[in-house]
């Protein structure tokens, strides 16, 4: 089997979010890299990747030409042809539009691989169960108020979900900070697990101040409660507080997770599947977290993260947020607050041709 040919696509959607109500976003788009590799055996393997912003047409050029390297070669030993393609791209990674590039193409190898055995990713990567654990994301954002957090919390929960995040980070006083986790902690009772997103918005003595005073609140984890690159400061923080820590999701490619693993510097690790360069990626640092008896958590793509985070056994729970939904002809089903692997060979998704017509601009 060889790879005959590599299509790509920018698809812009509107940044509307299906479980925020009354909360208008105006024309802000999100962008995304889509990627089909097909094959002479007729199996095609799909990819997305994103975060390119204003340098979007370049980081589908990144695909172009990564996918491009490919096209000849038999998909099916993936490292491999990871290793190759970062070879190629010699000094250019492992940061930046390289790894979102190359976790694209991945992405689509690895999708090839399992229908070409009939099996899932998930079951390639090692198939501990066939479902995980899933949060609610982004319905409970920054710049919502009080009285919206009050009301949505609820409806997440009447919708089945039994774990939610919402965030901190841009409030004048700590007071106030604290507030919105007492609303959320009142407005969804003891029983629902539930996360807070800091976005590197806190220094550390913040972190240790406000942390404190949450923790009566019984929060799953906070995250990102610092620089992702300050290892020590949040070693500092996690030390300080009985909260657990989560990070990860900013940083690419696999070395900085040692230095985070190291350094004790986080209670739970958040892979990024698009920075840390694709699932060839990803499998090492949940290994690495394992050996360190380290949870890991996935962020954005659940479609895909359903397949990384049922596959292992520390896998704790995905985050569901719904920006790429759009792009799917069927998402993965939700059951009793977990998301399920589908039972098909693969990655069990095709791009939805509607999408395309609909969203498709270059």
């Amino acid at each position: 089997m060889k790879v005959t040919r590599a299509t790509t696509r920018i698809i812009q959607t509107p940044a509307d979010h299906p479980w925020v109500v009354g909360v208008p976003v105006g024309d802000a788009t999100r962008e995304f890299v889509t990627l089909e590799l097909d094959t002479d055996d007729g199996i095609q393997g799909v990819g997305v990747t994103f975060f390119g912003a204003a340098l979007t047409n370049a980081l589908r050029s990144a695909v172009d030409t990564l996918a491009g390297l490919v096209i000849g070669r038999d998909p099916m030993p993936v490292e491999a042809i990871a290793g190759d393609l970062r070879a190629a791209a010699s000094g250019s990674g492992p940061g930046g539009i390289f790894s979102l590039a190359l976790s694209a193409v991945d992405m689509a190898l690895w999708d090839i691989k399992g229908k070409a055995l009939n099996v899932t990713v998930s079951s390639l990567l090692g198939g501990y169960r066939d479902r995980a654990p899933t949060y609610a994301s982004g319905a409970l954002m920054r710049p919502m108020n009080l009285e919206y957090l009050a009301e949505a919390g609820p409806r997440l929960v009447d919708m089945g979900f039994k774990q939610m995040k919402t965030q901190m980070g841009a409030e004048p006083t700590a007071a106030k900070e604290v507030d919105r986790m007492r609303v959320m902690r009142e407005a969804v009772g003891p029983d629902i697990d539930l996360m807070c997103d800091i976005n590197q918005l806190w220094n550390v003595n913040q972190a240790i101040q406000i942390g404190k005073r949450v923790e009566e609140y019984n929060l799953f984890w906070l995250e990102d409660v610092v620089a992702s690159d300050d290892y020590q400061g949040l070693a500092r923080v996690a030390d300080s507080l009985t909260t657990p820590i989560a990070a990860g999701e900013y940083v690419y490619g696999i070395q900085p997770f040692r230095q985070m693993l190291e350094n004790r510097s986080i209670d739970i690790v958040m892979i990024d599947l698009l920075r840390v360069g694709g699932i060839t990626q990803w499998k090492k640092v949940a290994g690495m977290a394992e050996a360190f008896n380290i949870p890991v958590v996935s962020h954005l793509v659940p479609e895909i993260h359903v397949h990384l985070i049922s596959a292992i056994p520390n896998g704790l729970t995905i985050e569901y947020m719904p920006w790429t939904q759009r792009l799917w002809e069927e998402m993965p089903k939700m059951e009793d607050g977990n998301l399920v692997v589908p039972d098909k060979p693969g990655l069990g998704l095709e791009f939805s041709q509607d999408a395309i017509k609909q969203y498709q601009v270059a």
